[in-house]
């Protein structure tokens, strides 16, 4: 997770210092999620978790539905280890056994928003056709895989969810919604803007503001993101 750049911020004071404690625990919580099974962890696994980390779809054919909701150290189910590994087999596999999709592992990530995060569309296809929610609240932030994605400038995983009903305009904890994390916590390059451009076509609002009263027009101005800044003035005329 990359903190955002802010060349022409104008922000002081106590809103400037609310910002930086936000983004803070945008660091601190990164640092422990959406953390993929290491070599000791892989090595460990047995049953359900071995197989849908090899993608064993052979072994999973049978599983029970409790064999489907093993966990491992971290909370992971066999879902999500078969979501960190791509291993699109062993989702349908497993879904066929009866494993919950939208299940959560310790820090609150489904395998909707793993995949999300990873930017992998291909998996994300599989456990949206497979019926997994794009609309369930995630994470340590009480956020969505739609602002997961946004805030990583997945533009293709954010077209994903919004055909899949993800909720446009969720607020998290840190009072951010989709809209707002592309712009305060993306770089305003191409892939953000392309975010940016997505939400507004699927009609996100740009009028909801962040903790301190700032719409998303006033986020991507003070930044100096012009492309961004255009895009939300020309969807605030309409």
């Amino acid at each position: 997770m990359r903190l955002p750049t802010t060349p022409r911020m104008a922000f002081t004071g106590r809103p400037l210092k609310r910002a930086l404690l936000a983004l803070a625990s945008c660091w601190a919580i990164a640092a422990t999620a959406q953390v993929p099974p290491d070599t000791a962890e892989q090595a460990a696994y047995a049953g359900a978790l071995a197989a849908a980390w090899r993608g064993d779809v052979a072994a999973l054919a049978g599983a029970s539905r409790a064999a489907t909701a093993t966990r491992d150290g971290r909370g992971r189910t066999p879902l999500h280890v078969a979501t960190f590994a791509r291993q699109h087999g062993a989702i349908r596999a497993l879904t066929k056994a009866g494993a919950d999709l939208g299940a959560l592992e310790n820090d609150r990530y489904d395998a909707v928003t793993i995949a999300a995060v990873a930017g992998d569309e291909a998996t994300l296809a599989v456990l949206l056709e497979l019926g997994a929610s794009a609309g369930l609240v995630t994470s340590r932030y009480d956020g969505t895989a739609l602002i997961a994605a946004a805030h990583l400038g997945h533009a293709g995983v954010v077209t994903q969810l919004i055909r899949a009903g993800a909720p446009l305009d969720h607020v998290n904890n840190l009072h951010w919604t989709a809209l707002i994390e592309a712009v305060v916590l993306g770089d305003g390059g191409p892939r953000h803007q392309a975010v940016v451009l997505a939400l507004l076509k699927a009609g996100a609002s740009t009028r909801l503001t962040d903790r301190e009263g700032r719409t998303p027009l006033q986020l991507a101005r003070a930044r100096g993101y012009a492309a961004m800044t255009q895009a939300l003035q020309a969807a605030d005329a309409r």
